[in-house]
């Protein structure tokens, strides 16, 4: 279980949560970075920010042709370090239980449609 917002882990000092800004313009990309099997859902954010899992942030996230920026928050669930074979660097980032994770969840997948079903071309596993 991860601490609370704010709460220590271990030697780790209380921090504010970081932000990532991800703009997704192609459906292609959004596919390969969702991760519909991580509860509440999630996004793979290409990234060589240093990251611990458990870390606490925010995804501004822009999707395609719309300009709407969706503040939804999140923890790192796994690490892609630099050097990975075949894997970009980032992180992956499971959304946290809020409405802000529903609505870009339902979002998401409505604009990914039948294209969930296919096989996976994921920068996930």
């Amino acid at each position: 279980m991860y601490p609370a917002p704010g709460a220590t882990s271990g030697n780790r000092p209380a921090t504010r949560p970081g932000v990532i800004p991800l703009s997704i313009k192609e459906k292609s990309a959004l596919l390969a970075a969702y991760i519909p099997f991580l509860e509440n859902g999630g996004l793979f954010v290409p990234t060589d920010k240093p990251a611990q899992l458990g870390d606490e942030l925010y995804i501004i996230l822009t999707l395609m042709d719309d300009s709407t920026k969706t503040a939804i928050p999140g923890r790192v669930a796994w690490i892609t370090p630099a050097g990975a074979t075949n894997r970009r660097q980032g992180i992956g980032i499971q959304f946290s239980k809020t409405d802000a994770s529903v609505v870009a969840r339902e979002k998401i997948e409505t604009l990914l449609g039948p294209a969930l079903k296919s096989p996976p071309n994921s920068y996930t596993i």
